[in-house]
Formats: C-alpha cells, sequence, structure tokens
C-alpha cells in the first residue's frame, strides 16, 4: 500500500480528544432524551440507542488502552479479548465430555500460537494457522476422545468458535503488520480507522432501526436487522470513513468505500451472533440463569470479529 499520509503523534491524540468530546455530547444528549421518554411512557428508542453508544464507549477506551501500550502489549489484549469471547462462545453451544481435548487444543495452543505470530508478524502463517491447521488437527484430537454422537456438529461448532472468537478478532491486532519504517504509526491509525468506522456503522443501524419501519430480513431471529437499517449503517460508516480518510492513508473514496464493506460485515456477524443467541436459548445477555458466563462481551465483539479479517485483506489488496 503506498501511503500518501502520515499522522504523528500530536495528531493522534487530537483524534482521541474529539472522539472523546464527541461521544461525551452524544452521550449526555441520550441520556437526557432517554430520561425524558422514560417520563413520557413513550417507546425504547433512546433507551436502546444508549445501549449502543456504551459499546462504542467500550471500544473507543479498549482501543485507546492497546494504541498507548503499545503493539506487543495490545496483541496480548486482543489475546485475552480472544480467549474471553471463546469462552463465552463455548458457554453457548453443546459439547461433550470427549471434547475436552480439542478444547484445550483451542484453548491454549492454537489461540496462543495465533497471537503469537501476529506478533511476530508472520502473515504468511497467522494466516493459514487456523484455517487449516486447526481445522484439520481439531477433529483428530476429538476423534481420539472416542465418542462417535453428534460427531460433526460437535466439531463444527468448535473449529467455528475458534475461526470466528480468533481467527477473526486477531486481525484486529494484525493491522499493525502494515506498518512501515517510514511510517510507523500507519497500524494504529488503521485500527482507529477499523473501530471507530464500524461502531459509526452499528450507531447508524441502530437509527435506522429505531426511526424507520421495521421489515425484519430474518424476523424469528431479529426484529431489528432490516436490508434498510443494514444498508443506512453502511452509509453512515461510509461517511465517517471518509471524513477520516487521513488516518488511513487512502483516497477518500477508498476509505469511504472500504468503511461500508466493514460496517456490512459487522452488522452479518452481529445477526450471526443473534441466531447463535436463539439456538442456545438466550433472549437477553442479561440472562445467565441457564447459560453460565454469558454476560455479552462476544454480542459486543462480534461485529469486529467479522469485519476485522474483511478489512485487513481489503487493505492489503490496496
Amino acid at each position: 500500500m503506498n501511503a500518501t499520509h502520515t499522522v504523528s503523534p500530536p495528531a493522534i491524540a487530537t483524534l482521541f480528544l474529539v472522539l472523546l468530546g464527541g461521544l461525551s455530547l452524544t452521550s449526555l444528549l441520550t441520556l437526557a432524551m432517554a430520561q425524558r421518554e422514560q417520563r413520557l411512557g413513550h417507546s425504547q428508542r433512546w433507551l436502546r440507542f444508549r445501549d449502543e453508544l456504551g459499546r462504542v464507549w467500550l471500544g473507543a477506551a479498549w482501543f485507546w488502552l492497546a494504541w498507548w501500550s503499545g503493539p506487543w502489549a495490545a496483541t496480548l489484549l486482543f489475546g485475552l479479548l480472544s480467549f474471553l469471547v471463546l469462552r463465552e462462545f463455548i458457554t453457548l453451544t453443546h459439547t461433550r465430555r470427549a471434547d475436552h481435548r480439542a478444547l484445550v487444543l483451542a484453548f491454549f495452543v492454537f489461540l496462543p500460537l495465533q497471537y503469537l505470530l501476529v506478533g511476530l508478524q508472520r502473515s504468511d502463517l497467522f494466516n493459514v494457522l487456523i484455517p487449516v491447521y486447526a481445522f484439520l488437527i481439531i477433529p483428530v484430537v476429538s476423534a481420539l476422545g472416542d465418542d462417535p454422537r453428534r460427531f460433526l456438529e460437535r466439531n463444527a461448532k468448535v473449529q467455528w468458535g475458534v475461526m470466528v472468537c480468533v481467527y477473526g478478532l486477531s486481525h484486529a491486532p494484525a493491522l499493525l503488520l502494515l506498518s512501515t519504517p517510514e511510517h510507523s504509526d500507519r497500524g494504529a491509525l488503521l485500527l482507529f480507522f477499523l473501530v471507530l468506522v464500524v461502531a459509526a456503522g452499528k450507531l447508524g443501524q441502530a437509527m435506522a432501526t429505531a426511526w424507520s419501519r421495521r421489515r425484519p430480513l430474518a424476523r424469528r431471529i431479529s426484529r431489528s436487522f432490516s436490508l434498510r437499517s443494514w444498508l443506512a449503517g453502511a452509509a453512515v460508516a461510509a461517511l465517517a470513513g471518509a471524513a477520516l480518510h487521513t488516518t488511513s492513508a487512502l483516497p477518500p473514496l477508498h476509505a469511504a468505500a472500504l468503511a461500508a464493506l466493514s460496517s456490512a460485515a459487522g452488522g452479518c456477524g452481529e445477526l450471526v451472533m443473534q441466531a447463535l443467541k436463539r439456538d442456545a436459548g438466550v433472549q437477553a445477555w442479561g440472562n445467565r440463569s441457564a447459560i453460565t458466563g454469558a454476560v455479552g462481551l462476544l454480542d459486543r465483539l462480534a461485529p469486529l470479529c467479522f469485519a476485522a479479517p474483511v478489512f485487513f485483506h481489503a487493505v492489503r489488496m490496496l
């Protein structure tokens, strides 16, 4: 990728100040409108929007911590996130005693090895470790458990969980691979760009859901996911991407297209996780009576898990 811009550390600090200032102002306005809704007994539109805004705050805080701590520490932080997200995913799926060896392999071999390769900047290896070697080795280890019941279904769940929660999310710190000696801050800026446009897409989708007529595409999975809201989220992300194109070192049109693509992928990821919740019998993440550990981290990070690999490989192609 040919760089046309570079951003200095003071400029990055300014970006953070603008982001935090905008989030603070939006949060105050949302809180006031939500309280007004509660007093008047109206619909819960602002309450839902406030929940989405909380997710944006979480993403902004985590990115700031990752940027401040440096590349290796950022990789470790995302590795910890992957561990927690994969743990939550496994609590939502059916496993048997014979799967314990495969789960140990997923948690304590492939997960740390994936992030080690990211930290070592071995893109040739981390791109194939899980889609090739993990997908071949995990069923073999599971078969050694000597339990053929629902074998294909059980292994598919473990493999798919590793693919999304580890492989997908690891592409966020892998953006640091795209830094060069001349532009050492490019990877951090790309990560900033990705988190921000995905968050903007989420807010745009939530606003479109609250203020437009709903025509769900998958009513039994999500009553809020519609073609109109999905496209609205991509459009808002595209506008945010064009406005922040200097941080991505890309022309405005390219940055807008990447932002829209990332937001669209993130919206699909959220829909998939909602389908997983319905299959597990979880109607809301606050319901911990039936599923231990379902605290909502997976739900919040699902858009990034789907958007990060799409964004990473699209940037590399450019």
